[in-house]
């Protein structure tokens, strides 16, 4: 076996051993597609007030930039998928990805142990990792590693495993085995533009990212556009409603990571007692939850924004 198979093969079975979903190989290369299409929309201003988007543009675009002499970009995924709801179904939502522990916690440590076995197992090398803490197109590396196509929603969805799933990236100077890029299988369906209630997906492929509500409960940071009383579907944190219509997602099967069940308190919660929310029961739910990055303050902003609705 030549050293990119058998490094290839070692990296793919050690993020398996660890938790990860799936795991995707590609070149390291200028993601020469991606450009004018990231700049587009750019342009468009479709990343709203997100405006970290706007920097580092050619790192974005060039993994070599992050990594001297990098050679190969590793996408892995990790299911975060849970059949658990809210018990009250007038209660406000949060997104499945948020019910329990931080997934840039929980996936940073499976990151740092995985690049440490592979340093045993393979010698020393020059390499990163990364979980949303770098300007890297995720998405566009691991349709690119195979681990899944772009949806019409733009998310990453896989035929067997559908698309709640994290994606992180480890970019290494190794030469590895390159894997295919992901073939498309939306065919003619629409589901996810025909049931998103801000008309985010502006067409297929295409997602306006300022009118989703994800962008709205937690990405901004001022009053929510009144425009958008009656369109939020009671989502508080986040939204699901692109990925719970979609098929693929049949094939979705409860995660068994520890870390991200639900806190105990957060299914049961009524819709009173969001509506009562204390900065003290926010503290105790969401101690270690990504909804910290909203705080206290937005997550009220957000109840009282659907409170509001007609």
């Amino acid at each position: 076996m030549d050293l990119k198979k058998k490094y290839s093969s070692i990296i793919k079975s050690e993020a398996l051993r660890l938790g990860f979903q799936s795991c995707g190989i590609s070149e390291a290369t200028f993601l020469e597609e991606e450009a004018p299409r990231f700049e587009e929309w750019l342009k468009n201003n479709s990343h709203g007030k997100m405006t970290y988007m706007e920097r580092n543009f050619d790192k974005r675009l060039d993994p070599r930039k992050l990594v001297e002499e990098a050679k190969s970009v590793v996408s892995l995924t990790f299911n975060y998928y849970s059949d658990k709801l809210q018990n009250d179904k007038e209660a406000p939502k949060v997104s499945k990805y948020a019910y329990g522990d931080d997934y840039h916690f929980v996936i940073k440590k499976k990151l740092r142990d995985l690049l440490f076995c592979l340093k045993e197992k393979i010698g020393y090398f020059q390499g990163r990792s990364f979980v949303d803490s770098a300007p890297i197109m995720d998405k566009a590396w691991a349709t690119r590693g195979g681990v899944g196509w772009m949806g019409k929603n733009t998310n990453v969805i896989s035929k067997k495993k559908g698309s709640y799933f994290f994606i992180a990236e480890m970019i290494v100077d190794l030469d590895l085995e390159y894997d295919n890029q992901a073939t498309d299988h939306c065919g003619n369906c629409t589901a996810c533009i025909d049931s998103c209630p801000t008309q985010a997906i502006i067409e297929p492929y295409k997602l306006d990212a300022s009118k989703c509500i994800s962008y709205f409960t937690i990405e901004l940071k001022e009053a929510l556009p009144i425009e958008f009383q009656n369109k939020m579907e009671n989502w508080m944190f986040g939204c699901d409603i692109c990925q719970e219509v979609c098929p693929w997602n049949k094939f979705s099967l409860n995660h068994n990571e520890p870390l991200l069940k639900p806190h105990p308190d957060l299914l049961k919660m009524t819709h009173r007692d969001w509506d009562e929310l204390t900065e003290d029961t926010f503290k105790k739910v969401f101690n270690k939850s990504a909804v910290k990055r909203t705080k206290f303050k937005g997550l009220k902003r957000n109840i009282l924004f659907l409170k509001k609705q007609s």
